[in-house]
């Protein structure tokens, strides 16, 4: 993992100036401590920082093929590059180093922009290819890496993090208005908004090709998730599933420094761990912490299955005063205003595993694949609200909107209630009604945006959504906007704050694009929440 950053004058050719990449390149320092590495030709300049993982010695980028024609920054993990290499090598293609960026090189030499759906792993890269005079910028199908950019007067500019976009000039960001209305109803900044006027955040699955004095925006990652012929039986699901969360974790344990996980109380961490230990171990395993004072303490929790799995556990328990001190320092870390708790957590025990390995496993996504949080039960279960009288559910709704406290069952049936589907999840994610929001605006201080209005990159996955089932299509949504732009962005910034690499197994492309292809009954059943997720979990974790 690593931090890039470039700019690109495509209309008017006029040359990049060197001292510009290296501002923007240093500006990410923290993400790439041990190489650094610069491309500047005339229109287009390339900057990159180096956190070594993979070919230690061989992997120094901007990388090229041995004709220098095409040129790579990639920040990032393929996890299936040696099969890749084996195939293009079949094709004539000869490589120089073991590292997984040269795959990209050539996969691109002979696929194109194709290359990205050969690709099984995260990244944000830039691909410099000059005898089209083309540069492409893309962003992973899952959004675990992140690629922020800025298009005006003719000229891309691009980097890992906002503060490379930010630093290529000097004027004073302004605030967007539209990214605070979307910030104010679903406490983060879904794509391809950034709190930041003219910055924007590439939306998974897409990429950016400037040519021919132009730029544009394309999804590369159109995946259909079309429900299995013959639907799954319990059993054939929970043995599927238990594969490809094996393949998946001996993919992202390949490695040439040391490796740990980040453990926490719950099951997901917990089964990760237990697959980790298929192949190696005892592993690091760290573990944040506030007391027994604390109600969502996971101390005990992570140390008895630490205990259990033979890890070796190392523990940080965080003060009041500590808690505190660091606040700004990781609003600053994370350049986008969210309002996760978790941040902290997050950032303190990336801090302390930085200090045995450079890549960390965690156990983000199966609340999001297989419906863990209370709301996916309302969703799921929305069908028979909506099939009472209307009569009926306009008196309970009432009942409820009287209720002193209870805002979430509120905005859970105000939201069920919406006739059209993308409404009715938009309104599940809403703090609070649109017209709400959008009545908080006064032209003078921040002109008012029709927050509806806004979600056009919600509303392009409408054809996805006609395969799934009620739930599917909300996880869909999940997948694809606050998974990515809240959850992984904190893991990936606050992570590499520290330089640490934080990777995530159950988003392994195989994993997500088969679980999207069940059924809701596999994944909510009889108000049990991640039903074939802890069916894996049964046969390698202690019963609590």
């Amino acid at each position: 993992m690593c931090g890039i950053a470039g700019q690109f004058n495509f209309e008017r050719r006029e040359p990049v100036e060197r001292e510009t990449i290296v501002r923007m390149a240093r500006s990410i320092a923290h993400r790439g401590p041990d190489d650094e590495g610069f491309f500047i030709a005339g229109p287009v300049g390339l900057g990159f920082r180096r956190l070594s993982i993979i070919d230690l010695a061989g992997g120094h980028q901007p990388m090229s093929d041995a004709e220098e024609t095409v040129w790579v920054i990639f920040n990032g993990e393929i996890y299936n590059y040696k099969e890749l290499r084996a195939e293009l090598e079949g094709l004539g293609h000869r490589f120089r180093t073991r590292s997984d960026t040269e795959v990209i090189i050539h996969g691109y030499k002979e696929w194109g922009t194709d290359v990205f759906n050969h690709l099984n792993g995260m990244f944000g890269l830039a691909i410099w290819d000059i005898p089209n005079e083309r540069l492409v910028v893309a962003r992973d199908a899952m959004g675990i890496k992140l690629v922020y950019y800025r298009l005006a007067h003719g000229q891309l500019t691009f980097g890992s993090e906002i503060r490379a976009v930010l630093a290529a000039n000097d004027a004073a960001p302004q605030v967007d208005p539209a990214a605070v209305n979307l910030f104010l109803r679903f406490r983060y900044t879904p794509s391809p908004y950034t709190i930041f006027q003219g910055v924007r955040k590439l939306a998974p699955g897409t990429l950016l090709v400037a040519e021919k004095g132009k730029c544009r925006e394309e999804r590369w990652y159109n995946f259909i998730p079309t429900p299995f012929a013959t639907p799954k039986k319990d059993e054939e699901a929970v043995e599927q599933l238990l594969h490809l969360y094996k393949g998946s974790v001996q993919r992202h344990l390949l490695s040439d420094v040391p490796v740990g996980i980040l453990l926490s109380g719950g099951l997901d961490s917990g089964l990760l761990l237990a697959l980790m230990n298929e192949y190696g171990g005892p592993w690091p395993a760290y573990t944040i912490g506030y007391g027994e004072s604390y109600r969502d303490d996971e101390l005990l929790d992570a140390a008895e299955t630490a205990a259990a799995l033979g890890a070796r556990h190392i523990t940080v328990k965080l003060d009041r005063s500590e808690f505190e001190k660091s606040l700004a320092g990781i609003v600053e870390c994370l350049e986008e205003p969210i309002t996760a708790s978790s941040i902290v957590p997050m950032y303190f025990v990336s801090q302390r595993a930085r200090q045995d390995v450079k890549v960390a496993l965690i156990g983000q996504g199966p609340d999001e694949l297989f419906g863990g949080y209370k709301r996916h039960l309302g969703v799921h279960y929305g069908n028979l609200w909506r099939g009472l009288p209307g009569g009926l559910r306009s008196m309970i709704g009432f009942a409820v909107n009287g209720l002193p406290r209870n805002e979430m069952l509120k905005r859970g049936v105000r939201s069920l209630s919406a006739g059209d589907r993308l409404k009715r999840y938009q309104d599940v994610f809403s703090l609070a009604p649109t017209e709400m929001i959008d009545g908080l605006f006064c032209e003078d201080i921040l002109p008012e945006r029709d927050g509806h209005e806004l979600l056009e990159y919600w509303d392009a996955l409408r054809p996805q959504m006609e395969h799934t089932d009620e739930l599917g299509g909300f996880q869909l949504l999940e997948i694809r906007s606050s998974l990515p732009d809240e959850l992984l962005m904190y893991a990936d910034k606050l992570s590499m704050a520290h330089s640490l690499e934080v990777r995530v197994p159950y988003l392994d492309r195989t994993v997500v694009e088969y679980v999207q292809r069940l059924g809701a009954n596999l994944k909510v059943r009889n108000g049990t929440r991640k039903w074939l997720h802890r069916g894996v979990c049964r046969s390698y974790l202690p019963p609590r």
